[in-house]
């Protein structure tokens, strides 16, 4: 929904109030919001407004209460597609430790993925056990899903 000046929302009321007393009905109101399919029962919209009709500054708040629910709602499904895409690919980083398929990254897994990747130093003296010890919050020696992407969540903060 995109947000219009007041003159346009002026317009807009003008057009509902067929008989110029600077009143629109619910009756009204859910007609138009029908029309630009936002459909809600009329019970609904008065217990939503607290009113049977709207003057001007009332259509005014709400329009802006509705816009304001609008962008909310837009905020909050583009952060549902941003969740699922990065469940998506850490399903897919996941799969490239898990060597065996079994669901669990074991030590020798992850040592085996970071010598292929050119990050493992044994010189350096760097234990798989003790990586996988930091995430591991079941204590079983090796990392699940949900303890790998906790650890990866936690090494993007």
């Amino acid at each position: 929904m995109s947000t219009l000046n007041e003159n346009h929302i002026q317009r807009i009321f003008d057009k509902l109030d067929e008989d110029g007393d600077g009143l629109v009905s619910l009756d009204e109101v859910k007609e138009l919001l029908d029309k630009i399919g936002a459909c809600t029962g009329l019970d609904e919209l008065q217990c939503l407004v607290g009113k049977t009709s709207l003057n001007f500054i009332d259509f005014l708040f709400f329009y802006e209460a509705m816009v304001k629910k609008n962008n909310e709602e837009k905020i909050k499904e583009d952060n549902n597609i941003i969740d699922n895409s990065l469940e998506d690919d850490l399903v897919e980083a996941f799969k490239v430790f898990d060597l065996n398929g079994d669901g669990f990254i074991s030590c020798e897994e992850l040592q085996k993925v970071l010598s292929r990747l050119g990050l493992w130093d044994e010189k350096e003296g760097s234990d798989c056990k003790n990586m996988i010890h930091m995430y591991d919050t079941n204590l079983d020696g090796v990392l699940d899903f949900e303890e790998f992407k906790n650890m990866m969540l936690v090494s993007n903060s």
